[in-house]
């Protein structure tokens, strides 16, 4: 798998939007990061890799919603296992499911296998709730994507908790799954 060298600015290159308003949002707060592009991680055996590369463990972020498809989470769970219906219960929401692509497109706009923090740039509406694991929020460290799989950044886990949500109107539920 390519994984480039780390960068610790924004790549000069063509990028898709969203991932270029990410960096300018990460710059504009003074969020220090360092960066690689990599050929397309979709599962978390390559982000591993990825993972090696930059120092952190790259966080599996999952869209899901309610049944009616009306409230939508983003959950950061720590590496282990994960099961959807004690989540729903220590949430309080009935018959939660991965939410389909179209609504991952039009709330994160991203697909499946790119959901990130970055994706929340585009949730101008507050409909998607962040949930972090405990784990994670305690890390140091938080490694995630910039809306698609090619390329990964990591940053300290307080400036994601204590800049970039409030920055962009987002709070964190955390959870102790």
């Amino acid at each position: 798998m390519y994984i480039s060298e780390i960068r610790t600015k924004a790549p000069a290159d063509e990028r898709m939007p969203l991932e270029r308003k990410f960096y300018d949002t990460l710059e504009k707060l003074k969020i220090p990061y360092e960066q690689v592009d990599n050929d397309p991680a979709s599962s978390m055996e390559e982000c591993a890799e990825v993972d090696k590369a930059i120092g952190t463990e790259i966080r599996k972020n999952v869209f899901l919603c309610n049944q009616k498809k009306t409230t939508f989470f983003l959950l950061m769970p720590a590496d282990k296992a994960f099961d959807t219906s004690s989540f729903s219960k220590k949430l309080g929401v009935s018959h939660m499911s991965f939410a389909p692509p179209e609504k991952m497109l039009e709330h994160l706009g991203t697909t499946p296998g790119s959901a990130s923090v970055a994706g929340l740039l585009t949730d101008e509406d507050d409909y998607v709730q962040v949930i972090i694991d405990k784990e994670v929020a305690e890390g140091e460290w938080f490694g995630c994507n910039p809306g698609i799989n090619t390329s990964h950044l990591k940053f300290k886990t307080k400036d994601l908790l204590q800049k970039y949500l409030p920055a962009i109107h987002h709070r964190a539920r955390i959870v102790d799954l």
